[in-house]
């Protein structure tokens, strides 16, 4: 099936090395949520750099349905990752865990992307069901756009995921609906200079969402890296979130 994929014999690059970029990209993007004042030229730049990573794992998860060998087992491996990626998140992005019983039982519900990514997911197994009514697959998803407010990149992240899939043979479509999808995360900007809010200028870096566009171009097709290497993104999010947030507020 054509895809967004670059078809030119092998050339471009493969599903780990657009990964490895995405990777690379989000530390760029997270080292600048704890070090680097937003408001500067340099924050700006790094979190440009940064907004390639969250349209490249959404790809990669709508090509990923299509190519595991068991989409419930891809899918209970994306949940539990998420679920473990969950404290990371929280005490990287405020500094404490999400749990507490100051005033009774208490658990935050701001989460990661790995969250969002998995929702997704499951935006797809139930949009590809043959057993499901069309009216009942709609009202789900829009109860998983609801569902992912909590987490990082929220719904948008679910709907790049679906209609990279819904036009997974039409690649005009599959980059115009992302550019669409996208509007009003890079329009906020904008929005909020035309609200008179001050600060509308450290929300400028969402400029750089459509800079994932002539990288996913470049995907060739090819899984690239090793066996296990599916296994590298899984691991170092929460580990890199744990070492991020440690240095951010223990030293």
């Amino acid at each position: 099936m054509e895809n967004i994929e670059n078809k030119t014999n092998g050339f471009g690059m493969s599903a780990y090395t657009l990964k490895l970029i995405a990777i690379i990209a989000m530390l760029i993007d997270h080292i600048a949520w704890a070090f680097v004042p937003t408001a500067t030229v340099l924050g700006q730049v790094m979190h440009i750099i940064g907004r390639i990573t969250a349209p490249i794992m959404a790809y990669f998860i709508s090509e990923g349905f299509y190519h595991t060998r068991n989409v419930k087992r891809y899918a209970l491996r994306l949940g539990t990752f998420a679920l473990i990626s969950h404290i990371p998140y929280y005490y990287f992005m405020n500094g404490k865990l999400p749990i507490s019983f100051t005033h009774g039982f208490q658990l935050k519900i701001q989460t990661s992307v790995i969250y969002t990514l998995f929702l997704g997911l499951i935006s797809l197994i139930i949009w590809n069901s043959e057993k499901i009514d069309e009216r009942l697959k709609v009202f789900l998803i829009i109860l998983i756009c609801i569902i992912a407010i909590p987490g990082d990149w929220s719904f948008i992240t679910v709907l790049w995921i679906l209609f990279f899939n819904i036009n997974r043979n039409n690649p005009d479509k599959q980059i115009s609906s992302f550019v669409i999808i996208s509007i009003p995360v890079m329009a906020s900007p904008l929005i909020m200079l035309f609200n008179n809010y001050d600060g509308w200028y450290t929300q400028a870096f969402h400029i750089g969402i459509p800079l994932a566009i002539p990288l996913l171009k470049k995907y060739n097709g090819k899984p690239g890296g090793r066996k296990n290497s599916k296994w590298l993104f899984y691991i170092f999010y929460p580990l890199h979130l744990l070492i991020l947030g440690w240095m951010r507020y223990r030293i």
